[in-house]
């Protein structure tokens, strides 16, 4: 088996974009020819005047001068709005002149934001990007500004006091807004409130100098081609050569993991892990140490006993003793199954090396050999059975089937680039607008490096009763068409666009009436699981066939031993990966939960407990190089375990046994993607499953695949 990264790079096509998707029916095969055929009317560029999309506010490419002068008429406004507010008399307050303005300015203000600020990620000007850069940081310095107004927080909190509530969602949005607040302090003594912000500010900066000092660690390793036997000759020439024929492995993520999957040579793969694991030990140890201390204290002056009662308390989770009860009632109950992945794996080792203990540093080597001789997939092969549009035109058949949305290609809309293509997403029954979508796939120099979707205008209902519809942007690096050779996408880009179209869908189903709550701003424990539940389809024989046909000729679509391959493939040795990820999880829940722990002691009482036995590399320890608990995710690291564990009780109860059911499709569509973050995930989940969410199906998942290993 091949890696996804490697086959053949040019190769013949047939297909051609085109302009407008239809709806397709008929047979697997037919359904992928009738598919293919729907794209290659899809982006021919006419030469016509180029479209305004009607009710989208956010606008395209502003010159760099327009882009500074806007986010100054956006600062002006918002503080003509805040101060408004802020002068309503106490006893006058009333939801017509506290709420609404703040409600309403937030929802015509984003799209304008929106305007100045993703310039930055795909501009192809570097002048642009600056502008927006800059932009952005005028903007966050006065939307910080406006979180600190005591002034408005007195009005808003006495309109709460009052309890005349236009409706539960109105009351969940002056809720937040008044968390937001006291998060900031502003229910704090003055000399309290300075504290918050100083610490606040001490948190940055330390965040900060962990993933500096990791992002510019230089340590590397030399070795001769003996010592790295068994890694692509490709990838050997992509290392420096140095004294006396040596090569030089870095410790970056693509030289690492190359290592330890690879390198035949036990040595070797040991070296590298212990010395990627001790990586930034004598600085970023201590740093993390007073970065949580200091965390602690800030929660503290805010009025939680830690900081994971801080960081949970917005969260579906809610408190720490339903994290750590969620990631031990994985760990244990996928701990038979993982003794036997582990089995099989030090069986191979013996037979391969000998007598010599198996260690941490095997996992990624041996599971890559088991799946090697397993499974019957070469991903540089499986590669020529994707081609980009097809698979596009895939995902919009199911999103069509499933969710009731028809996608049309709108001619002529202003773009930033050639490459970017606008949407337009309807409701398949009744024909309403629903949304705008922003399509910007190809890789190209200065674009923002990352797959990922964009808020460019979020869906909000006005006082009025007109109603804003959304428009997302999906930013993708992919490889894009040169001559005769098509884009092809690796198995691992397919999974990813999966994922992001799920977000497509939230915000183009979503019917919040407040602009907070639209789109993917919803709970973060609660914002992956749809994305996470569209990836099952991925792996699935019909929507696999429906997606793929081989480049030359596209009404061959993969075969079905592929397709059982992929399926078993996915949850290959997932117990032993899943427990790695859970020891990571639960260490960063235990240093935010306590005070004063042993950060180099935890790791080594946790990691035998977790990984079976399996006894950490001498003189490591993680927490110097775990930049998750550092910055961005510091005690929510399992928020993505969490999400896979209930879209997976989501797919397995309602979709897996028919894949296209409209039925299920438009309930998960109103129930679940229409409520956006105006209800609580848990109630949402509980309405569409019929009961509460559990960790049970996707434990039985993993312990049936593996039975049919």
């Amino acid at each position: 088996m091949e890696s996804e990264a490697t086959g053949e790079k040019k190769l013949s096509n047939k297909l051609k974009k085109g302009s407008y998707i239809v709806p397709v029916a008929g047979a697997a095969a037919l359904l992928t020819l009738a598919a293919s055929l729907a794209i290659t009317a899809f982006n021919h560029r006419r030469n016509s005047k180029r479209k305004d999309l009607s009710g989208c506010n956010f606008r395209v490419n502003l010159p760099t001068s327009e882009i500074l002068k806007l986010a100054d008429r956006i600062i002006a406004k918002s503080k003509e709005v805040h101060d408004a507010v802020a002068s309503v008399p106490l006893d006058k307050v009333t939801y017509k002149n506290v709420i609404l303005p703040l409600a309403e300015l937030e929802a015509q203000q984003f799209p304008l934001v929106q305007s100045c600020v993703v310039p930055k990620f795909v501009s192809t000007s570097d002048k642009v990007r600056k502008a927006s850069v800059e932009a952005e940081k005028k903007i966050d310095a006065h939307v910080s500004s406006c979180s600190k107004r005591e002034d408005v927080y007195r009005v808003v909190k006495a309109f709460a006091a009052k309890g005349e509530w236009m409706g539960p969602e109105a009351r969940h949005y002056v809720q937040c807004l008044i968390r937001d607040f006291e998060r900031n302090g502003l229910d704090l003594t003055a000399t309290k409130r300075e504290e918050v912000q100083r610490l606040r500010a001490q948190i940055d900066e330390l965040s900060f100098q962990y993933v500096h000092n990791l992002n510019y660690d230089a340590t590397y390793l030399l070795f001769s081609e003996n010592e790295l036997a068994g890694l692509p000759t490709e990838f050997l020439k992509t290392l420096e050569e140095v004294e006396n024929g040596m090569l030089k492995v870095t410790l970056k993520s693509n030289h690492v993991a190359a290592v330890l999957e690879l390198c035949k040579i036990g040595k070797t793969r040991r070296l590298v892990a212990m010395t990627c694991g001790k990586r930034c030990a004598k600085t970023n140890l201590s740093v993390l140490e007073e970065l949580v201390q200091v965390r602690h204290r800030f929660a503290r002056l805010l009025g939680y006993s830690n900081y994971a009662d801080y960081a949970l308390s917005f969260r579906m989770a809610k408190t720490s003793s339903k994290v750590l009860e969620f990631l031990e009632d994985i760990s244990s109950s996928l701990s038979d199954l993982a003794h036997k992945e582990l089995a099989v794996l030090k069986e191979l080792k013996k037979q391969e090396e000998g007598e010599l203990p198996f260690g941490v540093e095997d996992l990624l080597y041996y599971v890559k050999k088991v799946e090697q001789q397993e499974f019957d997939l070469d991903f540089g092969a499986l590669k020529q059975y994707f081609p980009v549009n097809l698979v596009l035109s895939g995902i919009f058949k199911i999103h069509q089937d499933l969710f009731g949305l028809r996608f049309e290609e709108i001619a002529n809309a202003d773009v930033w680039h050639s490459d970017v293509r606008v949407f337009s997403v309807f409701d398949l029954s009744s024909g309403e607008i629903l949304g705008y979508f922003y399509l910007d796939m190809y890789t190209r120099e200065g674009k923002y490096g990352q797959t990922c979707v964009v808020a460019l205008q979020n869906g909000s209902l006005a006082f009025s009763g007109a109603r804003q519809i959304p428009v997302a942007l999906l930013i993708s690096q992919l490889q894009k068409d040169i001559g005769s050779t098509p884009s092809l996408l690796r198995f691992s880009e397919v999974v990813s666009l999966f994922h992001e179209f799920g977000h497509v869908a939230q915000y183009m189903c979503n019917r919040a009436s407040f602009s907070r709550f639209s789109g993917v701003r919803v709970d973060p424990d609660f914002v992956e699981i749809p994305a996470h539940v569209l990836e099952h389809w991925c792996y699935e024989s019909f929507s696999l066939k429906l997606i793929s046909g081989f480049h030359q000729d596209i009404t061959k679509p993969i075969k079905e031993e592929i397709c059982k391959s992929l399926k078993r493939w996915r949850y290959s040795f997932s117990a032993l990966k899943l427990k790695q990820e859970v020891l990571y999880c639960l260490f960063d829940q235990i240093i935010h939960l306590a005070d004063n722990v042993d950060i180099v002691e935890l790791f080594k009482h946790l990691h035998p407990k977790v990984m079976l036995g399996l006894p950490m590399l001498e003189g490591i320890n993680p927490a110097s190089c775990f930049p998750r608990c550092a910055i961005g995710y510091e005690a929510s690291c399992y928020s993505r375990i969490w999400s896979e564990v209930f879209a997976a009780d989501i797919f397995t109860t309602k979709f897996r046994d028919d894949l296209l059911n409209q039925n299920v499709g438009m309930q998960f569509r109103t129930k679940v993607l229409a409520q956006g973050g105006a209800k609580d995930p848990v109630e949402i989940l509980s309405d569409f499953l019929g009961r509460e969410p559990s960790i049970r199906t996707f434990i039985d998942n993993k312990i049936e695949c593996s039975l049919r290993q």
